[in-house]
């Protein structure tokens, strides 16, 4: 027991608490907050995260303050062989023991259909808010409500949940009668609701929908055409906005439609960071401004441990161990997912593989956002590869016309490129709010619009996803039976060596 006192004196004493919650003032709230934590339950390549090290910073906070209050952002899942061998379980059963009091969804928790994560929720000890996104339709009928009111030292805090338009980039047929609703309009209705009805005293918005998508809205353009929401908790992005930084501090704050000022937070991903809010309550409504800093979530927490999460992740763990000492193959150094050798191997091994399973194939797409890990330098396990592509995708083969085909590599340019094979080049141009491919050549030869293109890429992609509406206009002409991380890794037993050239397929040029 003692040495239980001493780690928590030394975890205090690490991120600069002070007395214990039972002489903590009654007049501050302390919201922690995660994001994109992308079932990292174990701490990562780089050193940071696991689920351990979070509860440790958790409770420390816990211990030294008496209003706290635990939320998370979405996309709580998938990432890891967590994910793929137990479909979601895990992840809640550890939000549960971690204290999550409130949550939204991300897209990925619609990754095995709406179905699965129905039966995920229900073992959600936490509420579960959504305004924008009527559900009465689906199995998720009766488990959301619109928005929450929680009291602290006497003052009303209104929470409302905010997501993405599932359109483009969640896989159509895995939220089945979800209907939709505007993001600003329904916030600002909500917001107001809040504070007349309901008379809270202030309103934090929870989203997942980025901090500044192109084209799209995110964090920042809420922000500054909202009324009455004082903080913004976002997702999706997997921004780091650190106030420490003068970026990060000049992100963390807009002003509304009404000149004041919006609290706008991220922690990045893979639990690599909590985030800490602190509201003075005595001053809300009149002008005062939260405090709000990143933890770091590193080995400074290793002395730490909980039996009830140890032994939950024990018991999932060997499962996960046996598939990271499954060898495939080997590389000669390591390679980022981020990396255009990686993302041209990844398309090239596409475009290889489309070629078994039709004849004439014309080019590979792929999209970059699909690598999720590094591959690490030397021997590489089944495991590393299910992690590196965890997505349950599917080679597909479908037939684009060429003017359809133009307007996917508009698409991709927004992103400055996405994955395409190795007789693929591409110049584009782009601004801070549209982009266009101004010159696309497979084979040399520039794409004829009123052509028919055989493309190989992944069902997600042909369906719409990533916002590539052009190739749902495509004819499908074969499909793998295997999921991409299957046809991977029998693509690498043959080949052995992992890795390739890292030319820049994509060039920006002028406009």
């Amino acid at each position: 027991m003692k040495s239980r006192y001493i780690i928590g004196a030394v975890l205090m004493a690490a991120l600069g608490l002070g007395a214990c919650s039972q002489s903590a003032p009654d007049n501050k709230l302390v919201i922690l907050h995660t994001n994109d934590t992308h079932s990292q339950i174990l701490p990562g390549a780089d050193g940071l995260g696991g689920v351990m090290r979070r509860k440790a910073v958790i409770d420390s906070v816990r211990a030294a303050e008496k209003n706290v209050l635990l939320v998370d952002a979405g996309d709580m899942v998938q990432g890891t062989l967590f994910f793929y061998l137990y479909g979601g379980k895990v992840e809640q059963e550890i939000s549960n023991i971690l204290g999550v009091e409130t949550r939204i969804l991300g897209n990925h928790e619609f990754d095995n259909g709406i179905d699965s994560l129905a039966a995920v929720l229900a073992l959600s000890e936490a509420e579960n808010l959504s305004a924008n996104y009527n559900l009465d339709n689906t199995p998720l009928a009766g488990m959301f409500q619109p928005y929450s009111i929680k009291e602290y030292g006497g003052k009303r805090i209104g929470i409302m949940g905010i997501n993405l338009d599932p359109t483009g980039i969640i896989t159509p047929g895995n939220y089945e009668g979800l209907e939709f609703l505007p993001i600003v309009a329904t916030a600002n209705v909500t917001a107001e609701k809040l504070r007349k009805e309901e008379g809270v005293d202030a309103v934090i918005a929870i989203s997942h929908i980025g901090y500044n998508p192109k084209g799209l809205i995110g964090d920042s353009v809420l922000a500054t055409n909202s009324r009455g929401i004082d903080i913004i908790i976002g997702g999706h992005s997997h921004d780091t906005i650190d106030p420490a930084t003068e970026q990060g501090a000049r992100r963390s704050r807009l002003r509304n439609l009404d000149g004041e000022e919006v609290l706008v937070v991220q922690t990045g991903k893979s639990g690599r960071r909590l985030g800490k809010i602190e509201i003075n309550l005595d001053s809300l409504g009149l002008g005062g401004r939260p405090k709000y800093e990143l933890i770091k979530v590193d080995g400074r927490y290793d002395g730490y441990h909980d039996a009830k999460l140890e032994a939950t992740i024990d018991r999932y763990k060997a499962g996960v161990d046996s598939l990271m000492q499954l060898w495939v193959g080997e590389t000669d150094d390591e390679l980022e997912a981020e990396d255009d050798e990686l993302l041209n191997y990844f398309t090239d091994f596409i475009y290889d593989r489309g070629k078994e399973l039709a004849p004439g194939i014309d080019l590979a797409i792929a999209n970059k956002g699909g690598l999720r890990t590094n591959l690490p330098e030397g021997k590489v396990s089944k495991g590393h590869i299910i992690n590196m592509v965890p997505f349950r995708n599917f080679i597909t083969v479908t037939d684009v016309k060429g003017s359809d085909l133009l307007e996917v590599f508009d698409v991709m340019a927004m992103t400055d490129g996405n994955g395409v094979s190795r007789n693929v080049r591409v110049k584009y141009e782009k601004d801070d709010k549209t982009a266009r491919a101004t010159d696309v050549r497979i084979d040399g030869r520039k794409i004829d619009p009123n052509r028919t293109y055989r493309v190989a890429t992944i069902d997600y992609l042909a369906k719409g996803g990533d916002y590539m509406t052009g190739l749902t206009r495509g004819n499908t002409v074969a499909v793998s039976s295997e999921p991409v991380f299957e046809d991977l890794i029998n693509y690498i037993s043959v080949n052995k060596t992992i890795g390739g050239d890292d030319d820049a397929r994509w060039t920006e040029v002028d406009d």
